[in-house]
């Protein structure tokens, strides 16, 4: 078995890029999830190591300081991460030449030929599901024979091997908490809207939805749900428990935990019996019935995409959703006590100056706790994407979806609708949607409660107005 790293490499300050983030880039306030695509496979390789670069404020120099103590080195990247995680190869191959050097994440599932063409330093990409095929690399099979992976021969010959089955088998895949406890520390993981110390597991992967943007399903995870067994999960809570009795929330990061609903009723039921707190992903069509029983059961918070509150929109964008039935689940979870932490995208196709200021109003009007507000970002490998290029909604100047210093850019314009106009609405939609005396005295009244909730959001507002300041200065530009 080689001596393996899995690596989030180091890159812009503060940049969630790691392989738990749906959409790499520096966040409004500093938060960081948990690296759980590479944790997975590392739980599977004996002797492995997981180093999270960014949240633990490990450098490149030292990270390449550590070169001389392995063979194999899995890298996960991203579209915004690319380059610097090329360099990053390039460092660890000149500190350890005999390394053999790879790399994991969506950019190079749908782009292992020129990912490979474009970094010279790399041995090999994993493409798709890569768990299985990072083991086998691991154990020295020979690569010509390896399922799911693009490699370059001796001769400098790129060959990609056929696609890997993708994995039912769920519980075969070991839990990640050990390697979170063996490398990571958890304090550094911090999500604004969980409680903190937080810990994120999946209990399955894909998504039945079909969303046009949303970059796991369509690369990598599949429209699929493949789930893990109750059993699995609660074990594996209950384990997280006895490592990590410090930990405050446990967050479900499968993109949508809610697809399967008696699934997720039984593990709501175990993990009620241990008096777990709890959240997840959820589409905002959750019956009340449902709701009812994870409220009963320690659900605190749903994380939310309504993405737009224009139906159009919604129909563009294939979100599967109707307006009003959302409003019925925000006024149903309102009733229960369960919080929603409420995601919004500005300038998806479709989109105008009118429909901003209706999403806007929409999210006034429905109130969820918090809110993100992102610009659509279309990644390669996803139905956005090819609708973008063939429209010439992108263009090259934008392709790589973060500025130098990792803040996320609006990457699509339209004919009727500029960069810098969506650019701007995020500031707008923000302001509109907390600066509301409802709104205020609400957060007000949280913080009078809670002296650590308190705390927590001076420092977070601190955070978003100096983000507010980058980001003007982006728009400035």
């Amino acid at each position: 078995m080689l001596r393996t790293l899995f690596l989030q490499a180091p890159s812009f300050d503060g940049f969630d890029g790691g392989a738990g983030s749906r959409y790499q880039a520096k966040r409004e306030i500093r938060s960081f999830w948990f690296p759980t695509w590479l944790a997975q496979p590392a739980a599977l390789i004996p002797g492995s190591k997981l180093i999270d670069a960014p949240p633990a404020d490990i450098t490149l120099a030292d990270v390449t300081a550590q070169a001389g103590d392995f063979d194999l080195v899995v890298i996960h990247t991203s579209v915004p991460s690319f380059a610097s995680d090329v360099k990053c190869a390039e460092a660890l191959k000149a500190a350890n030449p005999k390394l053999k050097i790879g790399m994991i994440g969506a950019k190079v599932a749908v782009q292992s030929d020129k990912s490979l063409e474009d970094a010279p330093g790399l041995d090999f990409v994993c493409r798709n599901e890569f768990d299985f095929t990072c083991l086998e690399v691991a154990e020295e099979k020979p690569w010509e024979t390896i399922l799911g992976l693009s490699y370059r021969d001796a001769a400098g010959v790129i060959h990609h091997n056929i696609d890997r089955p993708i994995l039912h088998a769920m519980d075969s895949l070991p839990s990640v908490v050990p390697v979170y406890e063996r490398d990571l520390r958890i304090e550094d993981y911090f999500i604004g809207y969980l409680k903190h110390p937080y810990l994120s597991v999946y209990t399955g992967r894909g998504c039945k939805s079909h969303c046009t943007f949303c970059l796991w399903p369509q690369t990598v995870g599949g429209h699929n749900y493949r789930t893990r067994s109750v059993q699995s999960v609660l074990d594996e809570i209950a384990d997280a428990k006895r490592r990590f009795p410090q930990v405050k929330e446990f967050m479900f990061d499968d993109d949508t935990f809610t697809d399967d609903l008696p699934r997720a009723e039984l593990i709501a039921e175990g993990l009620g019996k241990m008096g777990v707190t709890w959240s997840c992903n959820a589409k905002a069509n959750v019956p009340r019935k449902s709701l009812e029983k994870f409220a009963k059961n320690g659900l605190r918070l749903l994380l939310v995409g309504y993405e737009s509150g224009n139906q159009q929109i919604l129909f563009n964008i294939k979100k599967g959703m109707r307006v009003e039935v959302a409003e019925r689940f925000t006024r149903d979870c309102h009733d229960l006590g369960i919080k929603i932490h409420g995601t919004f995208i500005a300038g998806l196709p479709g989109e105008t100056k009118e429909t901003i200021q209706e999403t806007i109003d929409w999210a006034c009007k429905v109130n969820p706790h918090t809110i993100q507000v992102s610009l659509a970002a279309p990644y390669p490998g996803t139905f956005l994407y090819n609708q973008a290029v063939e429209n010439g909604w992108l263009d090259a100047e934008h392709a790589e979806l973060v500025t130098d210093d990792g803040i996320q850019i609006a990457p699509l314009h339209y004919p009727h609708l500029s960069h810098g106009d969506i650019h701007a609405s995020v500031e707008e939609f923000y302001r509109r949607f907390y600066f509301r005396p409802r709104k205020i005295m609400a957060i007000v009244n949280e913080m009078a409660r809670d002296f650590d909730m308190m705390k927590r959001r001076l420092r977070e507002g601190q955070e978003f107005f100096k983000f507010l300041k980058e980001r003007k200065e982006v728009v400035a530009a």
